[in-house]
């Protein structure tokens, strides 16, 4: 694969074909590029699949950016990037009615008019959903359509990029896994997150963190992966494990679903930020003793939610007579690959979107629905970005290297994730995290590295030997590159 010199004629490899690769390359392919898809999956079978929550934008006559910006700043536990933070509640509007245009239909109220749904965290009704939940269903099933009729965009089904392709310091291509070589101006990584290390997941067995180890392995830095955010109520399933993990949707809670522990009492304010409403529970479960607390939505309309009903009927579980067992799952990294607010990461020529990258938006704990709407926002300023790189030389091309495979297992061994779920879950402290950086998997390692180096609890990352916020580190980000030491960074 060879760049051309003009900019309505570049080339771009788009590296995973979750919600933000499938709209990074729609939105590139607009600008006239030439784009590549690389898919480990078939398509509309990524992650984003699977996703539930909705889209959060400004969108009611009562509701406001600043309102938004707001209850992000708030949520994010003063680790947010604000800039980053401004960008997400402009543009995010302008991202739903552009999803429209493509074919994404989003669910309306009687009148005709956007059904907007409540969260924990969000002070108006903001959240968009296509089905109710599920939304990222039929996003993804909409976008690869899309994409798939794109006469622009080549995409390669079932394969995989094993290492970033680099020369002089910049990121030229990819090198797949039979050994195939493509090289392009810009790559876009949109690979998705890292939840799935954890023994505890709402995940996809594939969300192992793979992109962030193509990128440190070429150079780039990661930032604030110390933050993983856990989802409060994952199903809790029996002995047989059928169900174990799977996500019940904060929207029903917006909708008036209650938490309850052993006793029938409410113990928490359902629609708290998630980092308050997870160690609620967990310190529930420690001082009972048992396993789960009980989501009762028995007095919601389950015709809002059919698909999570199905769910939870399918392992045995009645939500419309019984209460559902519920506990904290690994849900969703706020860190990843450092990248500004054009998705540029360190190392030139390389780009992250979605749940991979880090932007700082997310801060210390992620406000609800912002993730869907960050695929949406950055995939096209990543877009436009990945267009306006240099273009290559054939001496580029000639010269170009893998970078090093990252040394250690790829996919994680059931040992390595339990002993993150034990010794990184929600309470961590300095002894634990210590016995995590000898660990065969090397994100494992670069985990308890991050989370070692923040001597605080902010958000999500709860220290037990540390347990107070230090305001000093407002607005710091721990960076990891390669071969250095772990360090703190203020970003613009």
């Amino acid at each position: 694969m060879t760049a051309l010199s003009g900019r309505g004629e570049r080339q771009l490899l788009v590296v995973g074909a979750g919600a933000a690769g499938l709209y990074t390359a729609l939105r590139a392919a607009r600008e006239g590029a030439q784009v590549t898809l690389i898919s480990a999956t078939q398509l509309a079978e990524t992650s984003s699949y699977w996703a539930q929550g909705g889209l959060a934008a400004a969108l009611s006559v009562d509701d406001s950016v600043e309102a938004h910006l707001e209850d992000t700043l708030a949520a994010g536990r003063g680790a947010v990037r604000p800039s980053a933070a401004r960008v997400l509640v402009e543009e995010a509007p302008a991202a739903v009615h552009d999803l429209t245009e493509l074919g994404v239909v989003f669910d309306a109220d009687r009148t005709g008019r956007l059904a907007l749904g409540l969260e924990g965290g969000h002070s108006q009704r903001r959240i968009v959903h296509a089905g109710g939940a599920a939304t990222g269903r039929r996003l993804v099933r909409q976008l690869s359509a899309v994409v798939a009729t794109e006469p622009r965009i080549v995409v390669l089904e079932g394969r995989r990029a094993v290492a970033l392709l680099t020369n002089d310091g910049r990121c030229t291509g990819v090198l797949l896994d039979d050994g195939e070589r493509l090289h392009a101006p810009a790559t876009v990584l949109s690979t998705g997150g890292a939840a799935a290390l954890w023994a505890r997941t709402t995940n996809p067995s594939g969300a192992i963190g793979a992109g962030l180890l193509l990128a440190y392995a070429a150079g780039a830095a990661l930032a604030d992966i110390e933050f993983m955010q856990f989802h409060p109520t994952a199903v809790v399933a029996g002995a047989d494990r059928a169900g174990d993990g799977l996500l019940v949707t904060e929207a029903i809670r917006g909708e008036g679903a209650k938490l309850l522990d052993q006793t029938g009492d409410r113990f928490v304010d359902e629609l708290a930020p998630r980092d308050e409403v997870a160690r609620a529970i967990f310190a529930e479960l420690v001082r009972s003793g048992t396993s789960s607390v009980g989501l009762d939505m028995r007095g919601v309309n389950p015709g809002l939610f059919p698909n999570v009903i199905t769910a939870l009927q399918r392992v045995g579980i009645d939500p419309e007579h019984d209460t559902i067992p519920v506990a904290p799952a690994a849900h969703y990294m706020m860190g990843g690959i450092e990248t500004d607010l054009q998705a540029r990461s360190t190392l030139p020529g390389l780009l992250a979107v979605g749940e991979c990258s880090c932007t700082g938006l997310h801060g210390a704990n992620r406000l609800a629905s912002n993730s869907l709407s960050e695929c949406f926002v950055f995939g096209a300023r990543a877009a436009r970005a990945a267009l306006d790189e240099p273009g290559l030389l054939s001496s580029d091309i000639s010269s170009s290297v893998p970078a090093a495979l990252h040394g250690g297992e790829v996919v994680p061994s059931p040992a390595s994730r339990d002993r993150l779920w034990r010794f990184a879950g929600l309470e961590r402290n300095a002894g634990d995290l210590q016995r995590l950086l000898d660990d065969p998997h090397p994100l494992v390692r670069l985990i308890a590295t991050a989370a070692l180096t923040r001597n605080e609890s902010r958000g999500a990352h709860w220290r037990e030997d540390f347990p107070q916020i230090n305001r000093a580190l407002d607005g710091r980000h721990v960076t990891l590159v390669t071969d250095q030491e772990s360090v703190f960074e203020r970003w613009k």
